[in-house]
């Protein structure tokens, strides 16, 4: 049913956002949007080598893409580049593959496992870890620049 996948938890975290708004010099920005539903999430990331130092986003999603992009703000910052990697692909598996949700700081997610059943609801749960993924590749291309291209 419909409501299983707007719980209490997921309309909690999608009314409670933090880090709401922009960075005003991040080392990276991109955004990910739903064709499907029009959500659309804009991240800016700051790193220092391979941990995220600072995050802020602009959420125009719905209640699924707030509460994910939520529990992204909650626990960004401190996280390594390979661990958001492997949280996307944790998220794609548990939504697409009957996957097991994440555990440890990410557990949270699990709130978002009813949305498996409504294919047409994961582009906007996953536009948060598909924005910030792309990011973190914005700034590790940048790392590999000579020196001179970097500007």
């Amino acid at each position: 049913m419909l409501n299983d996948i707007y719980n209490k938890r997921i309309i909690e975290l999608a009314g409670n956002i933090p880090r709401l708004g922009r960075l005003s010099d991040p080392d990276a920005t991109a955004t990910a949007h739903s064709k499907l539903c029009g959500s659309t999430v804009k991240v800016d990331l700051k790193m220092n080598g391979d941990t995220v130092t600072d995050f802020a986003h602009d959420v125009k999603a719905c209640a699924l893409g707030q509460a994910s992009s939520s529990i992204m703000a909650s626990h960004v910052v401190g996280s390594t580049a390979s661990e958001l990697r492997e949280l996307r692909e944790t998220v794609r598996k548990m939504l697409k593959e009957d996957g097991a949700p994440p555990e440890g700081k990410w557990e949270e997610i699990k709130f978002l496992e009813p949305v498996r059943d409504y294919k047409a609801r994961h582009a906007s749960t996953l536009l948060t870890f598909d924005a910030v993924v792309d990011a973190i590749g914005q700034i590790e291309a940048k790392a590999k620049q000579p020196a001179a291209a970097q500007g």
